[in-house]
């Protein structure tokens, strides 16, 4: 039996990268993108280096404001009604998570719209739901690229979205029905049913964003799907996705790897929504 063909998110993120390289080059000034780090999350601070290393190499100057991990949520908020304010800056990403005592909402509706270019803004997300142009979430974007690049119909594909978060499973559900697949959510509350297996055996299109190590079995996969798995998780020297990979490749058509998949899309995504910012706003 055939393993499935390994989606990486590498090549995909090279070819996008030629255009939003161009695209910039077009822009009467280079596009700025600030960068809003409060705390010393390790995680955040990965992200961070990605981001800069990916801003430079597409021209687009980076500014990183690192706040003290004891900012006060207010305080947090006049520091981004400044940037809003900011004519010289055309995007603005808070990197998460955030210290325990802020809201992440109160922190994402006080991006001007025009300016959130992680599509976290009610305004943006509310447009996503209407398949109106805004900016929609980076990592969901970067799941429906790898899709867009297997060159499946996925109309009429029953497609299962394992994880309902903002910045994943719900987004997601809403680019999925755009493309008229016939879009299944699954929750914890699916999984309290006793349910999550029924569901996954059924997907053609499988997408797992929960970040729990091995949840769907191998076995569970449809054979010939296409399974994006956007978990990351660290086990030990290991970091390994949602879904059990060995097992899932026997059964599947295309699968992600963890790590190489979802991951180096991402920050693609968020650099295509900064140019898309700055082509507006100039």
């Amino acid at each position: 039996m055939a393993l499935a063909r390994l989606l990486e998110g590498k090549p995909v993120a090279e070819k996008i990268k030629l255009e939003i390289k161009s695209q910039a080059q077009k822009l009467k000034q280079q596009p700025v993108l600030a960068s809003v780090l409060v705390g010393d999350n390790p995680g955040a601070a990965s992200y961070v280096k990605s981001q800069a290393k990916t801003a430079l190499e597409l021209g687009i100057i980076y500014k990183l404001f690192q706040l003290d991990k004891d900012t006060t949520e207010q305080a947090l908020i006049d520091f981004i009604l400044k940037l809003n304010l900011d004519k010289t800056v055309n995007g603005i990403i808070v990197q998460m998570p955030l210290p325990q005592h802020i809201d992440c909402r109160k922190i994402s509706e006080s991006l001007a719209p025009f300016k959130d270019v992680e599509g976290l803004h009610p305004e943006n997300t509310g447009k996503l739901f209407l398949s109106r142009s805004g900016f929609a979430s980076c990592t969901a974007s970067a799941v429906m690229e790898l899709l867009n690049s297997t060159g499946v119909d996925l109309y009429g594909k029953e497609a299962v979205v394992v994880g309902h978060s903002e910045i994943a499973g719900k987004p997601l559900a809403f680019l999925l029905l755009d493309k008229f697949a016939t879009v299944t959510v699954c929750h914890i509350g699916t999984s309290k049913a006793g349910k999550l297996e029924e569901h996954v055996r059924r997907a053609e299109v499988l997408i797992v964003a929960v970040g729990k190590a091995g949840l769907i079995k191998g076995d569970w996969v449809k054979e010939g799907a296409i399974v994006i798995d956007v978990g990351i998780n660290r086990i030990g020297a290991k970091i390994i996705g949602d879904v059990e990979f060995e097992k899932a490749q026997k059964h599947a058509a295309y699968i992600t790897p963890v790590p190489g998949g979802v991951g180096p899309l991402t920050v693609t995504m968020l650099m295509r929504n900064l140019v898309e910012a700055a082509k507006l706003q100039q």
